[in-house]
This record gives C-alpha cells, sequence and structure tokens, in this order.
C-alpha cells in the first residue's frame, strides 16, 4: 500500500529529503541553547566574567538563527513536499478512473470517488508533511535531549526516563482506542457526499414534490453520524494534554525538588539545573509532538486504504498486445453471446445473441423495461465485455482493436444526455474538438437543433450550465445527437435519445440520416414504433433474447410482440408494457 502511494511523491523527492535534513539541523541547534544558557549563568554571571557572556550570548545569537533558518526552511520544503504528493496523487487516481471500465465504476460510488480525491487526499496530505517534519524533528529533537541531559546529571534525568515510558505506554493505548473510530468516520463522508450530491443534481424534483425537510433530515443525520464518532475518538485523544501536563509539571516539580538538594550539597550548579528544566520542556513537548503524529497517521490509515483501493483496481478492459487501429466498415456481428455483469452470477443479461448487421444499415432495437437493449449495444462500443462469444466490427473482433480507435468510430447517444457547462460550440467540439464553426452548425441542422439554437440571443455562443440545466430535454438530446454526429463516425447508436422530441422532429432526423450519411450503421433503440418503423430491419428484444429480428412488415406477420406493441401504440393506449 505504501509503495503505491509513495511513487506518487516523484519529483518532489528532493523536498522530501531536505524536510527532515532542515529540521534536524534546527533540532541540534535548539539543543545548543540551554547547554549554551548554563554556562552563560555558571561561567558568566555567577563568575562576574562579563567578556564569557559576551562571546556565549553572541553565539546563541548565531545558534538561534541557524536553527530559525532551519525552520524556515523545513517548513517551506515540507509544504512543497507535501502539496506536490497531493497533487500527484489526486492526478494519478482522476487518470486511472479514466481507464475503468463500466464494470469497474459499478463498485465505486460517485460520492465515495469524490470523497477519495478530496477529503482522504487531504489527510494524507497533512499526514505526510507531520512526518517530514516531526516524524525527524520530534525523536531527534528528544534523544538529543536526552543525551544532554545525561551528560549534565544521570542521577537527575532519570525522572525524564521514567516520565518518557510512562506517557509512551499511555498514548499507545489512547491512540489505539481513537484509531478504531477514525477508521469508521471516513467511510461515512461518503454518505454525506451522497446526500449533498443527490439534493443539489436534483434539487427541481426536491422543490416540486416539496421534500426540503426530508433531505435537510437525511443531511442531518449524516452529519451527525460523522460529528458522533469524531466526538468518541477526540474524546480519547484530548487525554492527550492533561495527562502531559500532569507529566511535565510533575517532572518539573520532582527535578526541582531534587535539584535544590543537590545544588546545597554542591552536586548540581544553578546553571546546570536551569539547562535540566528547559530539557524537561523540550522532551516531554517533542513527545507530544510524537504522538500527535501517531494520531495523525491513525487518521491517515483508512485514506491511504481507501486511495489504495482505487489505485490498485485494474480495469476489465484492456487493449491487446498488438491492437488494430483501424476500423474496415460497420458492419456488425454478434456470434453466441452471452453477457452478465457479474462474473460470479449464474443469472446472464444477454443470452445467445446471433446478429448479423451490413454496413450503412439502419436497424431498431424495440422491447421492454430491462429487456437488455441498452446492454445489446454496449458490447459495441466495448464498453463492457462479453462473457462468452464474440462481437465484431468490421470484420473483427473488437478486443482486437484499440480501445480509443474503436470509440472513435462509434458514438454512442446516451439515455441519460449530459452537457457541460460552456458555450454550445464547446460541447459540440466534444464529438470532435478540431471541427469548425461550419461542421457544428452542419451538425446541428442534422440533428434539428439548429431551430432553437438560433433563437436563442447569442445562438451558438450561448453558455450551457452544468448538466445542461438551462435547456429543455428536447433539446439536449438534440445537442447530443449533433454532438455524436460530429465524430463522423463508422456506427452511430441512438440509445431512446430522441423519446423528448415531439414525433414530427424524430421523423425529421431520422430522414436527415438516411439521406446525410447513408454509409454510417445506425442502431437506434426506441420505445415508439414510429421511430423505427422504417428501418431496414427491426430487433425485437425479450428478456435479454432476440425474439426476433426483421422487416417492420415481416415482423407484423410472424412476431406476436411486435404485433401487439404495435397495435397498442396505433389504436389503444400506447403503454408498451402493458400486458
Amino acid at each position: 500500500m505504501l509503495r503505491t502511494l509513495l511513487k506518487e511523491v516523484k519529483e518532489y523527492k528532493a523536498a522530501s529529503i531536505a524536510t527532515p535534513l532542515f529540521m534536524l539541523l534546527e533540532v541540534l541547534m535548539e539543543t545548543m541553547i540551554p547547554f549554551l544558557m548554563a554556562s552563560i549563568i555558571d561561567d558568566g554571571v555567577n563568575a562576574g566574567n562579563m567578556n564569557h557572556i559576551y562571546k556565549v550570548g553572541a553565539l546563541m545569537i548565531v545558534v538561534a538563527l541557524i536553527g530559525l533558518v532551519g525552520g524556515l526552511a523545513g517548513g517551506r520544503y515540507g509544504a512543497k513536499a507535501a502539496t506536490g504528493f497531493a497533487k500527484n496523487l489526486r492526478g494519478k487516481m482522476f487518470d486511472h478512473i479514466q481507464t475503468f471500465s463500466f464494470a469497474n465504476i459499478d463498485k465505486f460510488s460517485t460520492a465515495g470517488l469524490v470523497t477519495r480525491l478530496t477529503t482522504d487526499v487531504t489527510n494524507l496530505q497533512n499526514a505526510y508533511q507531520m512526518v517530514l517534519r516531526m516524524m525527524m524533528r520530534a525523536p531527534a529533537s528528544m534523544i538529543c535531549a536526552l543525551i544532554m541531559a545525561f551528560s549534565i546529571n544521570a542521577k537527575l534525568s532519570m525522572i525524564y526516563l521514567i516520565a518518557v515510558m510512562f506517557l509512551g505506554v499511555a498514548l499507545f493505548f489512547i491512540i489505539r482506542r481513537a484509531t478504531k473510530y477514525f477508521r469508521m468516520a471516513f467511510p461515512k463522508y461518503d454518505e454525506l457526499n451522497a446526500s449533498v450530491q443527490e439534493n443539489v443534481s436534483a434539487i427541481r424534483v426536491v422543490k416540486a414534490y416539496v421534500r426540503e425537510e426530508e433531505e435537510t433530515s437525511k443531511f442531518k443525520k449524516a452529519s451527525q453520524n460523522i460529528y458522533n464518532i469524531f466526538v468518541k475518538a477526540e474524546t480519547n485523544v484530548i487525554l492527550n494534554s492533561p495527562l502531559m501536563q500532569f507529566t511535565v509539571y510533575g517532572c518539573i516539580i520532582l527535578i526541582s525538588w531534587f535539584g535544590a538538594k543537590m545544588i546545597v550539597g554542591s552536586e548540581l550548579t544553578t546553571g546546570e539545573l536551569m539547562s535540566l528544566l528547559a530539557y524537561c520542556m523540550n522532551i516531554l513537548m517533542n513527545l507530544m509532538m510524537l504522538s500527535m503524529v501517531f494520531v495523525m497517521i491513525s487518521m491517515s490509515t483508512a485514506s491511504m486504504e481507501r486511495i489504495s483501493e482505487v489505485l490498485n483496481e485494474t480495469s476489465d478492459l484492456k487493449n491487446p498486445e498488438d491492437p488494430v487501429y483501424e476500423v474496415a466498415d460497420g458492419s456488425i456481428s454478434f456470434e453466441n453471446v452471452n453477457f452478465s455483469y457479474y462474473k460470479t452470477s449464474e443469472k446472464l443479461v444477454l443470452k445467445n445473441i446471433n446478429l448479423d448487421i451490413r454496413s450503412g444499415e439502419t436497424i431498431g432495437i424495440i422491447g421492454g423495461t430491462g429487456s437488455a437493449k441498452t446492454s445489446l449495444v454496449n458490447m459495441i462500443s466495448r464498453l463492457y465485455d462479453v462473457t462468452e462469444g464474440s462481437v465484431k466490427i468490421g470484420g473483427r473482433d473488437v478486443r482486437e482493436y484499440d480501445m480509443e480507435a474503436l470509440r472513435n468510430q462509434v458514438a454512442v447517444v446516451l439515455q441519460n444526455n449530459v452537457l457541460f457547462s460552456g458555450s454550445i460550440y464547446e460541447n459540440l467540439r466534444w464529438g470532435d474538438m478540431n471541427a469548425t464553426d461550419e461542421e457544428c452548425r452542419r451538425a446541428c441542422e442534422l440533428a434539428c437543433a439548429d431551430e432553437f439554437i438560433n433563437r436563442f440571443p447569442d445562438g451558438y455562443n450561448t453558455h450551457i450550465e452544468q448538466g445542461g440545466t438551462n435547456v429543455s430535454g428536447g433539446q439536449k438530446q438534440r445537442l447530443c445527437i449533433a454532438r455524436a454526429l460530429l465524430k463522423k463516425p463508422k456506427i452511430l447508436i441512438l440509445d431512446d435519445s430522441t423519446s423528448a422530441v415531439d414525433t414530427a422532429t424524430d421523423a425529421k432526423i431520422r430522414r436527415a440520416f438516411r439521406e446525410e450519411i447513408p454509409n454510417t450503421t445506425k442502431l437506434i433503440i426506441a420505445q415508439r414504433v414510429s421511430s423505427i418503423q422504417d428501418a431496414d430491419r427491426i430487433i425485437v428484444m425479450e428478456d435479454g433474447e432476440v425474439n426476433g429480428f426483421g422487416t417492420h412488415e415481416e415482423l407484423l406477420e410472424k412476431n406476436e410482440i411486435y404485433r401487439e406493441v404495435y397495435e397498442s401504440q396505433t389504436g389503444g393506449s400506447g403503454d408498451f408494457d402493458e400486458q
């Protein structure tokens, strides 16, 4: 796990090495100051030697300045290394998520991925900076202070050793209990983010159904869960402070008591006692810093596991060793295809699919809800891999192609149309980033989108809000179709993507496809028979199987399901799923 994460330090290795070295320099300088102070008191003040006071005082100033420079440099390089590490980690995670197949993405919730990219990485960033600065500084400072204290008076310094052992054992049990709660807390952030995401993305539905109070209650519950867990964790961690105060003051009292007796007995000087008291604070405060490092590490352990889970996830879909980059034509062939979304599942979503579609054909696909229409077309652009059998495009198995080359030749307009924040031109150029303004306008004419775009005051420069919230469902569908057409694909898949447009516009779009892109293979999933009845052939899906495949006339004559749907829509209720 650590090896996976530390790979992302990359160009910040030098800063990561420099940070603890500068912190070590600061520690060495800090350790010298009490020793020099003792010399000023004993050999300067008590002896009345002003020359010695000036010399050692000047040396103390130099030592303090060097320590200050070391501390500042350590802080600067530590911040650079930690923020750079976090930047690389986020970039690596985001890039890795882009390689996921739909099956991989299904394993992680959207809210869970957002939490990993934000909260979890921030936790790791803070922990990394703390480790670079304090894991070197605190132990080194504590060890140096102990050595100096023992060199002054070994008998009195045993008090420090006992205090360190006492605090070490106590902090171990405190951190152990706190870690359990921190591990429970971070997955709760997923629930909180999910609540926010659902509410914001569906705010119109929330307001339409007057569900503000229920949504607020859901958010408060998720927030309360995080609060309760962190209160339990912090209740344990907060014991650090009183325990530390008790130990520090106990040490000061014991050292002052025994030290005073030793001064009276001429076993210790006043300057040495002052140094020992200074080292007392140094040792115990560094032990407290070290305890906070362990607390931070315990908090970030859960985050490390969650981030590693994403980085170690391997995509189900991989390019072959010697991929094919050219798609010959838009012909499609399904040969004995079986498919299940989960490898361990015994239930097949697609069963024994055998189809041959010629390049340039227009194929309609119809079937009831859950009949696997979308699953069928997902096999074509290799959004999922078949469980058994093969899907061929242009005479070759889709698994032989370079995935980017294949998907560039297969344009898909999904059921859930998505537009991104930016102008209409910017959204259209997702299909072809080098498309000219004229090509964009021509694609919109084919998709019948130009008629409403021209009514906008800013035309094609109109700003689209995130998710396309400032355009209607039908307008969004037509913009997505235009975007797909700009790819100039060999295969065009419309997954129920004209359901929000009126029948007249639907007919115009289909006529434009027939006349303007005759060599492109077109697969149109629809619930309306009128949208596909003039297709070259129609596939009737039922329960993951091909129930019928033929022309409109052939299916009316031979296929009972198609005939019932046609009659219900032309003379009945129009409900496709009505028995």
